[in-house]
């Protein structure tokens, strides 16, 4: 039955390939309206696409043959839907244990407010100062120390609410560059400095590196009570207990949920630090509310589900190979890296469920940028390559300042809506000619847009955002038959890092490298010796 669908989808794509997407205004007045969808303060406009009814229909009846919701359900129950590695995938639940609307896994839940307790409690006091530092002070700087999903979360979330910070400054480190510690502890005063160490594993190379680093300077200034300023976010305890954090400042979290998911439980600890217990709440709120829609409307109305089809159309039907990102509200900066790791880590992969090769391409490159920043890098590209890339506008329909910037606002709603317009129409090659005697003005058109529209950028709808994307994430990887849910590819990296690390320092001279890793390596050893 998916091959039938399939093959329509295709023959769709092949009848629409020359069809421009204006003309299907010009058949139907109230497209705009059939092509968008409403839930509460979002709004999603797909008009823009080369999708027609018929099209739509049978992308709608590949998702219903593909089991979403069957599979949905599943992801809520608590099954263990990532094959691979035979684990539940409950990041749901972190943000929904309060309540008894998705799930039956009470002992779970109750575990997560036990420990959302625990965490709470312990921000509030970071946040109050009942809690201080090892020298009486205040805690008045926090810094992060993790990679992937404990950084690319949190760092999205503190940037985008920034507007809502009544608590520590939040600092992140990442990267095992020197310069990217250094650059972050040479402005602070370690007495007054916590540092939360965030890995599942407890065992990533360069938070490991960065939290020794860390811990070093701290307590080369205030001694061994030094580590009371280090916290461990982690599912392995025992590791963090080796790094010496103090078992009190060990939060830990399930190894169901995957890093590139973990924002909402205690990996958001540096979140809930600058922004407080009530507004993180709110920011749960918010991606619950879009949990409960994913998991109870049909495919028709659902927004992640549309999302997700689009996406499956340009990138498998289509053969766009990316698609751009791009967030019109400077607070949501850090986004399109956020989905660089959510969409192609989950789905960047070329074997189904079971275990067999595919052909079809899966996850596309993400990339993007802010507006109106992107239009002066790289719109220049999308308007006139020769290649098509699937646009996602994101826009605010009110900003936070006061009414003296309302200005500003207006025109940034003008330039997302125009060069949405700009991207469907283009300019005709008889125009260009006509007036400019020649094709440099040219710009083809028919390049297919979407634009999400939210009320305001708050916690709750900025949890909306990321759960629908989440979710989004998740529909993509059944409509591609892969396990959203591993990352194999990764691990190949790091295990050949820590055989490289020990060839390096001669402890095993038989590790089997190519001659052009040996090779480049002897020559950076000659220039480190000669520098």
């Amino acid at each position: 039955m998916q091959k039938i669908y399939w093959d329509l989808l295709k023959k769709n794509h092949e009848e629409s390939k020359r069809r421009r997407i204006e003309t299907l205004f010009e058949s139907d007045e109230s497209r705009f309206r059939k092509f968008s969808l409403k839930i509460e303060d979002l709004y999603f406009d797909y008009s823009k696409t080369n999708i027609d009814p018929i099209t739509l229909s049978n992308l709608i009846k590949f998702a219903e043959n593909s089991e979403i919701m069957k599979n949905v359900d599943a992801m809520f129950n608590g099954d263990k839907i990532n094959v691979t590695e035979n684990r539940s995938v409950l990041h749901t639940a972190l943000r929904n244990f309060q309540t008894r609307n998705f799930n039956n896994l009470d002992l779970i839940n109750k575990k997560l407010q036990v420990r959302f307790k625990s965490i709470s409690n312990f921000c509030n006091h970071i946040r109050s100062g009942k809690k201080k530092s090892c020298s009486g002070d205040y805690f008045t700087d926090v810094v992060n120390i993790g990679i992937g999903g404990s950084e690319l979360g949190p760092k999205l979330v503190t940037s985008a609410l920034s507007e809502y910070h009544d608590g520590p400054k939040i600092h992140f480190v990442s990267n095992i560059d020197s310069s990217d510690i250094n650059k972050i502890v040479k402005k602070l005063d370690p007495r007054k400095t916590l540092f939360v160490v965030s890995s599942k594993s407890f065992t990533t190379i360069e938070t490991i590196y960065n939290a020794k680093t860390a811990i070093e300077w701290v307590c080369s200034k205030l001694g061994s009570d030094g580590m009371k300023h280090f916290v461990a976010v982690c599912a392995s305890k025992e590791k963090a207990l080796d790094l010496g954090v103090f078992e009190e400042n060990i939060f830990e979290f399930e190894e169901w949920v995957g890093g590139r998911f973990s924002v909402w439980g205690p990996i958001g600890l540096p979140v809930m630090l600058a922004i407080g217990l009530n507004q993180f709440s709110e920011f749960l709120e918010g991606a619950s509310q879009i949990d409960y829609h994913f998991k109870n409307e049909e495919a028709s109305k659902n927004l992640p589900i549309t999302l997700a089809l689009i996406g499956f159309w340009h990138s498998t039907i289509c053969n766009y190979p990316s698609r751009a990102i791009l967030p019109y509200e400077t607070k949501l900066q850090y986004l399109p890296t956020y989905l660089q790791q959510l969409d192609m880590e989950s789905n960047g992969k070329s074997v189904n469920l079971k275990g067999e090769s595919i052909s079809y391409p899966t996850a596309p490159v993400i990339w993007g940028q802010i507006g109106t920043n992107s239009q002066h890098a790289f719109f220049q590209f999308l308007h006139q390559s020769n290649q098509i890339i699937p646009c996602e506008f994101l826009l605010g329909a009110n900003c936070i300042d006061d009414g003296y910037y309302e200005k500003h606002h207006l025109q940034l709603i003008i330039n997302c809506l125009a060069q949405s317009e700009a991207l469907m129409l283009g300019i005709k090659k008889e125009e260009t000619f006509e007036r400019q005697r020649n094709l440099h003005h040219y710009c083809h058109g028919n390049r297919p847009s979407t634009i999400l529209v939210y009320k305001q950028l708050t916690p709750k709808i900025l949890g909306k955002l990321l759960a629908l994307f989440e979710h989004r994430t998740f529909v993509e990887g059944l409509l591609w038959n892969v396990n959203s849910f591993d990352q194999w590819g990764v691990e190949l990296g790091k295990k050949l890092a820590t055989k490289l690390t020990e060839h390096f320092n001669k402890k095993n001279q038989k590790q089997n490298f190519s001659n052009s890793t040996l090779n480049l390596l002897y020559e950076i050893r000659k220039l480190k010796n000669n520098g």
